[in-house]
């Protein structure tokens, strides 16, 4: 995460959303009085809203943290793909 303000954004704009797309950083904008803006990459925010969908239900959010609690226990199993 960095953080810039509207002059300097308004500057150098193509370099701040290079940096933004090809980092996956996240960008904040101070705009002194006004309220922060955030800007991210689009595969970012695609990411972000699978994981709020996915933790959107108690009974998703209970299955998730059942699966990652066998992996770190080493609970887990392996499986070959059978290829045809």
């Amino acid at each position: 995460m960095f953080i810039t303000n509207v002059s300097d954004f308004r500057k150098d704009i193509k370099s701040y959303l290079d940096r933004v797309a090809k980092n996956f950083e996240t960008l904040i904008i101070n705009r002194g009085k006004d309220s922060a803006i955030v800007v991210m990459s689009l595969d970012e925010y695609n990411s972000l809203m699978a994981t709020n969908y996915e933790l959107s239900s108690r009974k998703n959010e209970l299955r998730l943290d059942s699966a990652v609690e066998k992996l770190r226990s080493g609970n887990s199993f392996s499986q070959d793909l059978i290829e045809e």
